[in-house]
């Protein structure tokens, strides 16, 4: 079969694996957990539990590459063997010169010679600080994205991973490829060391000039108005207040462009990066050059080798967060998410709504406990969320998974198409999907009370033939046809998919056609139009 790789459809990207179109029902393991085998052991049949059929797992530059110049690939063939054995996919996070904004992935001979491998400096002279996050002091060091040496090596070494994956990974167990991890610079705008100072007095590029007009319409507002009244050609004189971060994002998605167009040259698997979000008022509060949403363009000028753009999403606005990473042709896909009550909700509406490529909780191993909550100021998550009061009930996520996973043919089948579509509890505004001459709508509070995580999904099939998939919910159809005003269901079944084809479990009348449904449901249904 041919290996794993993005195709468009529609309009817009699709994965492919083993030449049939692939949803990531997916989950990301805590980061340190892959380094070895006997740690994951335990790991593989929780996911097989929650029906999953994918799982990310950081491989990281210290890990292949302890000695220059000296590769070992025990630990990475151990996974691939592992994931095989459990029958599920596998995504890899390469954690070469960024994890989190720091360089604590990147191998002890790189860290060790700060001659050869210089730190960014967030003041002049100055590679080190402390970051704040909700009281929580951190240290953060990363390596400058201004050095040649550090990007040969980073990139020599992904390439070394990738020319193994494609001789020892036959069955393309492995699907996909994050390319390091939350790029950016931490505690300042931009890099203050010599190198990136030399580079700030140049000229903008003209590639990237014209890669930002070429897209105006969906540029930041301040970008757009800064590309308007550049009074010269250096950065500050293009940009402006935004110089910046737009020079940290160019420099940092070039040296990430080395690094995936290394991988690909040797095996061409689809490569993303994902995102460390905007958090606080100024660049530097978060990484300052990662490919925030209003960064995407910079990227994608800079890095064509880079297939897509991931958000990080741990903050509240969920749904806008989502809406911002689809411009610009990006397919939606979370590699990581907060692992909350609210979480299958979640899965529901962006496979519905956005079409995505993957949904996955990070530290999908602890699901239901009581880290999914504790974890969150540690590690810089906005917990204003409401959603992070609450678990995820680990029966109810296994059960929309292995529902999603049976509908996977079918809901590929309608992706970039109006004829699948989804509502969530957090747009209550937004309740109502339209095909054609029928609306299908979903209440998710009884008047007077808070509503609790929900979603629902419609498949329409063929006119007014649909398939619902529904949690904490109460779905409702009414006729847009002025000719026939009236709405009624047929056939209403309750069931799922069995080796692809339906399995009704029984037949709701009466008193159950009116629907309140709670627990994850599949139903199909024709709805009737007349008057």
């Amino acid at each position: 079969m041919s290996i794993p790789k993005v195709v468009n459809k529609d309009g817009r990207k699709m994965l492919l694996v083993d030449d049939h179109p692939f949803i990531l029902l997916s989950g990301e393991a805590h980061n340190s957990v892959s380094s070895s085998l006997p740690w994951m052991e335990p790991v593989w049949e929780k996911m097989r539990d929650l029906h999953l059929n994918s799982l990310l797992l950081a491989v990281s530059w210290q890990m292949i590459e302890p000695q220059e110049g000296v590769f070992r690939f025990d630990v990475v063939d151990g996974l691939i063997d592992q994931a095989r054995a459990h029958g599920l996919k596998l995504g890899l996070l390469w954690f070469g010169s960024w994890k989190n904004a720091s360089c604590s992935y990147a191998p002890d001979w790189v860290k060790t010679d700060p001659r050869r491998f210089p730190r960014a400096e967030q003041e002049k002279g100055s590679p080190f600080f402390y970051a704040d996050f909700h009281g929580f002091r951190m240290p953060n060091t990363t390596l400058s994205a201004f050095c040649e040496e550090t990007t040969r090596c980073d990139a020599r070494a992904f390439a070394a991973l990738c020319r193994h994956l494609k001789e020892y990974d036959t069955d393309h167990t492995v699907i996909l490829i994050q390319v390091e991890n939350e790029t950016g610079l931490l505690g300042a705008a931009r890099d203050h060391s010599d190198a990136a100072d030399e580079k700030f007095a140049e000229k903008v590029p003209e590639e990237l000039i014209r890669a930002l007009k070429a897209h105006e319409g969906s540029l930041a507002p301040d970008l757009r108005e800064a590309l308007s009244r550049r009074s010269g050609d250096t950065w500050g004189e293009v940009f402006g207040s935004a110089a910046d971060e737009v020079f940290m994002a160019w420099y940092t998605a070039k040296h990430v462009e080395a690094v995936a167009a290394a991988g690909k040259a040797e095996y061409p698997l689809p490569m993303y990066v994902n995102c460390w979000l905007v958090q606080g008022l100024q660049p530097g509060q978060y990484p300052s050059g990662g490919p925030v949403d209003r960064m995407m363009e910079v990227w994608q000028a800079a890095a064509p080798s880079v297939d897509w753009f991931a958000p990080d999403i741990y903050v509240p606005d969920f749904c806008g967060t989502c809406d911002a990473y689809t411009k610009l042709n990006n397919p939606l896909f979370i590699p990581e998410t907060a692992l909350h009550g609210g979480a299958a909700a979640r899965l529901i509406y962006a496979v519905g709504h956005h079409h995505a490529l993957c949904f996955a909780p990070f530290g999908i191993e602890d699901i239901g406990s009581l880290t999914d909550t504790s974890l969150g100021a540690a590690v810089g998550m906005d917990t204003s969320d409401a959603a992070l009061r609450s678990l995820m009930d680990r029966d109810t996520y296994a059960r929309i998974n292995r529902l999603l996973g049976q509908m996977i043919p079918l809901l590929t089948s309608a992706y970039g198409t109006p004829r699948l579509q989804a509502v969530i509890h957090e747009r209550p505004e937004e309740n109502e999907m339209r095909f054609g001459s029928v609306a299908i709508s979903a209440a998710f509070a009884i008047p007077g009370q808070p509503a609790a995580p929900g979603a629902c999904l419609a498949l329409e099939t063929e006119e007014h033939d649909f398939y619902l998939l529904g949690y904490r919910c109460m779905p409702g159809i009414r006729s847009l046809d002025p000719g026939h005003p009236y709405a009624e269901f047929l056939t209403i079944e309750e069931g799922e998919f069995m080796d692809g084809r339906w399995t009704p479990s029984g037949i709701l009348n009466g008193d159950e056609e009116h629907l309140r449904i709670d627990q994850p449901t599949l139903l199909k249904f024709r709805v009737h139009l007349l008057g």
